[in-house]
């Protein structure tokens, strides 16, 4: 049996500790996901922020609740309107320990007020809102960090926590902090949901968003229909380009997710944007998406009559395997024995805060929340057992980085080569 996979009396404590959570740990997410946080529901999330705030004061640490600045974002009509959001909040604790970790977890849901509002206790399993996506997740960070504090060796981990208001639209106002919080860490801990098997997630795609603009000119589109120049076909001609591409270079893909423009049918259209996503498996095949998105659109724009604006981009990168990771995974399969897990790996086109982590140049887990699934959607759900588990497998990964038997300086050495 490998050291990672003995147990120690911390260990044991720990365990023991957290099983007896499993019902606080259930109802915590009850609370947790009664609050209505849609990533645009602004007074949710203001709302809802100081609760998680005073949840996590439990870790007594510097604890920070910081207003976010507004992000521009491109409405309907073409143009850059600030978008708010909610707190982002921050713990900090032992800042000076010579091994830190930085731990990211969102509070925001994609889910609009009225769309899918109560929790169901299903016996085995929760149905709710952000069950799974990943308040649930918030409760397996918190329990794993307060019962580390008391039982693990934490003397020698610092660790930095960020939680976000805006995951499920990009960090875009969170992004600073998270790039701050893990400049320092040797490694990081995301808390998006394991799938239901249990399977993490291995590499990620890179994601991309891009609005593009055009403009025409309106005219009448029965009496003077000639004088008009539609923007709605300019938008058609460089969506069916995008089609075209679709397949052309393995593992990025390319989605039109909404057109926005057009009016009246006796109307020439002056005015469409076109909502593009793409995903990338590497920084080459980011490159390569986002030249053919550009020159798509300039030879649209290249129509008579026609200009426009390309705005956006890749706003996390890509995630692949290195040597530094595939480590982690195999000290994380060891770590998991002691539990009755085999942890699996799933490469996957979902992209999260753990892409942007790792970015910064930390390893990183970044779906150590609860097993669930069907998340974004009415039947998003979670299973209540994978509290205790998840947080019993956290708990572990920090004891072992307290007693050395991780070497996290070794790891994050690797994200150099």
């Amino acid at each position: 049996m490998s050291a990672l996979s003995e147990l120690t009396p911390s260990d044991e404590a720990m365990l023991e500790a957290l099983k007896e959570r499993h019902d606080y740990m259930v109802e915590r997410t009850k609370v947790f996901c009664a609050y209505q946080t849609g990533s645009y529901n602004l007074e949710g999330l203001r709302r809802f922020a100081p609760i998680l705030a005073d949840a996590f004061s439990e870790l007594k640490g510097e604890l920070r609740l910081i207003e976010s600045e507004p992000v521009m974002m491109i409405n309907d009509r073409g143009l850059p309107q600030p978008h708010e959001t909610g707190p982002i909040i921050t713990v900090s604790k032992r800042p000076y320990a010579a091994k830190q970790v930085v731990l990211t977890g969102h509070y925001d849901t994609v889910y609009a007020p009225g769309h899918f509002d109560e929790v169901h206790d299903l016996g085995d399993r929760l149905h709710g809102p952000g069950v799974a996506d990943m308040k649930g997740g918030l409760v397996v960070m918190l329990e794993a960090l307060r019962i580390f504090e008391t039982f693990g060796p934490s003397s020698d981990v610092g660790y930095r926590i960020v939680l976000t208001p805006d995951e499920e639209t990009g960090n875009f106002a969170s992004q600073s902090h998270i790039v701050e919080a893990a400049k320092d860490a040797h490694i990081g801990m995301t808390y998006e949901p394991a799938f239901e098997t249990g399977a993490m997630s291995g590499a990620r795609k890179g994601s991309a968003v891009f609005d593009i603009v055009f403009h025409g000119r309106a005219a009448h589109a029965g009496r003077n229909p000639e004088e008009g120049r539609s923007a709605l076909s300019a938008a058609s001609e460089f969506v069916m380009g995008i089609d075209a591409l679709i397949q052309r270079r393995a593992g990025v893909t390319f989605n039109v997710g909404r057109i926005d423009g057009g009016g009246a049918v006796n109307i020439v259209p002056d005015l469409a944007v076109v909502r593009l996503g793409v995903r990338a498996p590497d920084e080459q095949s980011a490159q390569w998406a986002t030249k053919q998105v550009e020159d798509l659109a300039q030879k649209a724009f290249g129509r008579e009559g026609i200009h426009g604006h390309v705005y956006g981009g890749f706003y996390r990168p890509p995630k692949p395997k290195n040597k530094a990771q595939t480590s982690l995974w195999a000290f994380s399969e060891e770590m998991a024995k002691p539990l009755g897990l085999r942890l699996d790996w799933i490469d996957t086109g979902g992209v999260c805060e753990g892409n942007n982590v790792f970015a910064a140049g930390v390893p990183n887990l970044d779906t150590l929340g609860v097993r669930g699934g069907r998340i974004h959607s009415p039947e998003e759900f979670m299973i209540k057992e994978s509290l205790v588990e998840r947080a019993s497998l956290s708990a572990l990964m920090l004891g072992r980085i307290g007693d050395s038997r991780m070497d996290v300086f070794g790891l994050k050495d690797l994200m150099k080569q």
